[in-house]
C-alpha cells in the first residue's frame, strides 16, 4: 500500500470517536443539570404568575380569590364577556408543564362581587414529575404571595389552604 494514499487509518478514526465520546460524557450531565434548573425556574415563575393573577382577580371580585378555572376563563365565573384571562390556559388547566406537576388547593368559599362565589385562601403547588430528573425541589405559593420550597421535591408544608409558617422561602 502506498504511504501517500488519501483517507484516514482505522486508528485515526478510533481516536476521533474516543475524543467525541469523552466530550459527550462531560457535556451531557451539565446539560441535564441546566434543564433541571430551567424547569425549576419555570415552576417558580408560574407560581409568581398565579399569585399575581389571584390578587388581580381578587381586586376585581370584592377581595375573593378565584379557582384556577376562573383565572383561565373569567367569563365563566360571572365576569363580563370581554374580560381577558388572568393566566394562560395551560397554567389554568393545571396540566404538567416542563417536568412539573401542578395542583391547586382552594380554601373556604367567600362571596365575591361576581355571580360566582370566590375563595378566601388558596395554595398553588408545583412538584417535579421525576425527582432528580425533571427537578429536585417542590414549590408552593399561597395568597400571601411568598413562594416556598421543599428540597426533597415534595409539597412544602401546608396548613389547610395556606402555606405553613415553617416553610422554607425561595430566595
Amino acid at each position: 500500500m502506498r504511504k501517500d494514499a488519501p483517507g484516514f487509518t482505522l486508528i485515526e478514526l478510533l481516536i476521533v470517536v474516543a475524543i467525541i465520546g469523552i466530550i459527550a460524557a462531560i457535556a451531557i450531565p451539565s446539560l441535564l443539570r441546566a434543564r433541571m434548573s430551567a424547569n425549576e425556574s419555570g415552576a417558580i415563575a408560574d407560581s409568581r404568575v398565579v399569585a399575581s393573577a389571584e390578587h388581580a382577580y381578587a381586586g376585581a371580585n370584592g377581595s375573593a380569590y378565584g379557582h384556577m378555572s376562573c383565572l383561565g376563563t373569567p367569563t365563566g365565573c360571572g365576569f363580563a364577556p370581554n374580560t381577558t384571562a388572568f393566566v394562560d390556559t395551560l397554567v389554568a388547566s393545571l396540566a404538567a408543564k416542563n417536568g412539573y406537576n401542578r395542583s391547586f388547593v382552594a380554601g373556604t368559599t367567600s362571596k365575591g362581587t361576581t355571580d360566582t362565589d370566590g375563595i378566601a385562601s388558596w395554595v398553588y403547588v408545583a412538584t417535579p414529575a421525576a425527582v432528580g430528573q425533571t427537578g429536585s425541589r417542590g414549590f408552593a405559593v399561597d395568597d400571601k404571595g411568598m413562594v416556598c420550597q421543599d428540597i426533597t421535591g415534595a409539597v412544602p408544608p401546608l396548613a389547610g389552604a395556606r402555606l405553613d409558617s415553617t416553610c422554607s422561602p425561595v430566595r
